[in-house]
């Protein structure tokens, strides 16, 4: 039996290769293939484009996928969702859907927008926040370039942004957020009743959001002197209480913590200073909470 799972194409096919290494699996990825080999034999993977996950996986094509929420409730997908993911292709954040207009542009809000033309990918969940808003506008595909279409080809754009770097670029201002979005784990239905399935799938997500969690984390060791204990455990923003465990040497005691990697270099010398001999940084892959 194989768990078949859907995998961005594009932009989040990178950042979704690397979290998988970090989850202990290597993928790799052919030009000319839409099926990446895996080094698990259960596991049976699809390369197609995020927009498209939700409709297989709804339709039981694929047992789950991987693709934005944006992208569900576009589609309408009927799925089970088994984990939030949070990474995109920048890194761990969510991205926003906006709605944006030239800079030299008179509209201010999306009231502004009565008998205009909206270009977008995300068509279905812009007329609907448009109907929230109580606008008629029209709503047109867009094949890709939206940032190109207003003013000529549109008088607004609905497109998804991480830094907001390139409507800047294409003199474009937001004027609302449509909606945001995040990296989701999900499944069929059907195949979540699947006992072999549900748990293959249960056991991938803890793996995959490990592999998030340690993302920026370091694990610290070092020895400390009970005499000194106090002042090396005040120095340490421990993401749980630290590990201490006795050493040969009774008046010796081993402490192990886990932090986040940008605040070591000012902790180190605070612990050294604080009595702490033998400290040594190691890098994480998981953490499971």
């Amino acid at each position: 039996m194989k768990l078949r799972i859907g995998l961005p194409k594009g932009s989040l096919q990178e950042a979704t290769r690397e979290l998988f290494r970090r989850a202990g699996y290597s993928i790799v990825f052919t030009d000319r293939s839409y099926y990446p080999a895996i080094d698990d034999p259960e596991l049976e993977l699809l390369l197609i484009r995020a927009q498209e996950i939700p409709r297989y996986v709804n339709h039981g094509i694929l047992d789950v996928g991987i693709a934005g929420t944006d992208m569900i409730e576009e589609d309408g997908a009927q799925v089970v969702t088994i984990a939030k993911l949070l990474y995109s292709k920048q890194g761990p954040s969510t991205v926003r859907w906006v709605l944006a207009v030239p800079e030299e542009s008179p509209f201010k809000a999306a009231e502004d927008l009565e008998g205009k033309t909206v270009a977008t990918e995300l068509v279905n969940t812009t007329k609907k926040y448009l109907k929230r808003k109580g606008v008629r506008a029209t709503v047109e595909f867009s094949w890709g370039a939206t940032e190109v279409k207003p003013p000529d080809l549109a008088d607004a754009i609905v497109e998804l942004t991480e830094t907001g770097s390139s409507l800047r670029a294409n003199k474009l201002r937001i004027i609302d957020v449509i909606t945001e979005s995040q990296t989701c784990f999900f499944a069929n239905k059907e195949s979540w009743e699947d006992p072999w399935k549900r748990q293959k799938a249960e056991n991938l997500a803890v793996l995959l959001q490990g592999a998030l969690n340690a993302a920026g984390m370091v694990g610290l060791k070092m020895n400390v002197n009970r005499a000194e204990i106090s002042k090396v455990l005040s120095e340490l923003p421990a993401l749980k209480t630290p590990t201490i465990s006795n050493l040969s040497d009774p008046s010796w005691v081993a402490v192990e913590v886990i932090l986040e990697e940008k605040v070591v270099r000012e902790i180190i010398p605070k612990l050294k200073a604080a009595g702490a001999q033998g400290i040594i940084e190691y890098p994480l892959t998981k953490v499971i909470y």
